[in-house]
């Protein structure tokens, strides 16, 4: 088949604020094995329980792209989809079923991978698949903590991949505008940018330990997470309540609002200079160790702020809210898609262009991009999903070094920062008067003010020695997580 020349592109050069070093999106390895713009595309889905019955959706909505394997460890899982396949094609599907990802990337003819496992395998399937020069669609977050997001970086600056991230909101050219508004000024300049992970869920009890189902390949699972023995708690879904697998759910639905947030920022904003966070894992008693309820906040260097609110025990009169909010030095807001300029109470319905992102929604901008051999059409590139995962592990990294505190008003450790005392108030609140939290019977989880340097990606100053143990989990033997100069 014909393929493209090799080329290199400098497609987006993104300013680190604390020291003024670039880092660059290029097209190399992969774009010299771009087929030509008529010749199909064939992709493997790796993780098929949750997310990957989506991916399988919607890269058979692209034309001319064909879900050459499917790939999960668990055969009941990987037997009912290839079943769902072979009926929604009429039969007509030849796709390869494999438990293993490196069958798929060891096969020359597939141009991509699409990730839907759960997080403790984003980064390295990411950097594996990068490596084979085949382009990449990785679930949210792409990374499970911060040093391995650093060497998917500077996998997709060698090899020349297409990245994209899971956040559909990258292609959404409402919020797209919405942000070249705010980035013009039309609102004033921008304080705090704000996301809500607030969606109602339960407890998972608490389950044994013992020996994996025989349909499932538990070294597989694993992979590069250090877990031991089997419990069904860890599949399919409960995982994301362990650190060890997943990253609360914070950065599970939360890093679609982290991403927005951080969007919204000053252009030349990557991460912040400092974090902290407080909650807990309030009435469920059950096994999961992250936090059901936190209030995170960071700083960027140019002083503007991030807050985010995690809410996730259910009450009578529970309010769901996947969101964002935008406050602004002068006073004025932005709330549930109206402005409500400084001291105004009454809202005035946004009236903002489209902003420019790639056509074709997720699945299609990917397609494009690819099909173009250029990084830089992704809707949420590399660099973007480095940006916000990070802030939402240093978040994180606060809450798993905090101390208990009595579950008082006083818990909260803002300074001078009324505003965020406010709103950790208003989460309080919730605590004390919907779920019936009574006060001082409960601890809260209290993390420290974390440092950061947004130029080496390490914690400085105090609790700098634990914080940075947090920055790289080690790995299982076999699935180790190259160091960056080895990728």
């Amino acid at each position: 088949m014909t393929r493209l020349t090799r080329r290199q592109f400098l497609q987006t050069t993104t300013t680190t604020a604390a020291a003024g070093s670039s880092l660059i999106l290029m097209g190399t390895r992969a774009s010299g094995a771009v087929r030509g713009a008529n010749d199909r595309l064939r992709i493997a889905v790796a993780g098929l329980n949750g997310r990957g019955g989506a991916h399988v959706g919607g890269w058979l909505g692209q034309e001319n792209v064909e879900v050459a394997y499917l790939v999960d460890p668990d055969a009941n899982v990987l037997g009912k989809a290839v079943n769902n396949l072979q009926k929604r094609l009429g039969g007509a599907s030849k796709v390869k079923a494999v438990a293993d990802i490196r069958h798929a990337l060891d096969d020359d003819s597939i141009d991509a991978i699409s990730i839907a496992t759960p997080n403790h395998w984003h980064a390295l399937m990411t950097i594996w698949a990068a490596q084979a020069g085949k382009h990449v669609y990785v679930e949210k977050p792409m990374s499970h903590d911060v040093a391995e997001g650093r060497v998917a970086v500077e996998a997709q600056r060698k090899y020349g991949v297409v990245i994209q991230h899971g956040t559909q909101n990258r292609s959404d050219a409402r919020i797209a505008g919405l942000h070249q508004a705010i980035a013009e000024g039309k609102f004033g300049r921008l304080k705090t940018s704000y996301g809500y992970c607030c969606k109602p869920r339960g407890g998972i009890g608490q389950k044994a330990s013992g020996p994996a189902p025989e349909n499932l390949d538990w070294n597989l699972w694993r992979g590069p997470a250090r877990v031991g023995d089997y419990h069904p708690n860890f599949v399919h879904y409960n995982w994301h309540w362990f650190w060890e697998t997943g990253n609360g759910d914070l950065n599970n639905q939360g890093t679609h609002q982290l991403d927005i947030a951080r969007w919204a920022l000053d252009a030349d904003q990557t991460h912040p200079v400092r974090a902290m966070a407080l909650g807990g894992r309030f009435k469920w008693k059950d096994q999961g160790v992250t936090p059901n309820t936190m209030f995170g906040i960071a700083e960027f260097p140019n002083g503007q702020w991030v807050f985010f609110n995690v809410r996730n025990v259910n009450y009578e009169g529970y309010q769901r809210q996947v969101e964002n909010e935008y406050y602004f030095e002068d006073g004025g807001r932005i709330v549930r898609g109206e402005y409500f300029a400084k001291g105004k109470q009454i809202g005035e319905k946004l009236q903002v262009s489209a902003g420019e992102v790639t056509p074709g929604g997720n699945w299609g901008s990917f397609i494009r991009a690819v099909r173009a051999g250029d990084p830089s059409m992704a809707n949420g590139n590399v660099l973007d999903a480095h940006y916000g995962c990070v802030l939402g592990h240093l978040i994180n990294n606060s809450y798993r070094l905090g101390e208990q505190m009595p579950f008082n008003a006083k818990a909260g450790r803002f300074g001078d920062n009324s505003e965020a005392f406010e709103h950790f108030m208003r989460l309080h609140g919730t605590l004390t008067e919907g779920v019936g939290m009574p006060e001082d019977q409960g601890t809260y989880t209290v993390g420290p003010w974390l440092s950061f340097d947004p130029e080496s990606e390490r914690f400085m100053g105090d609790h700098a020695s634990d914080a940075n143990a947090l920055l790289k989990d080690s790995n299982r033997e076999g699935f180790e997580v190259p160091a960056v100069g080895k990728v």
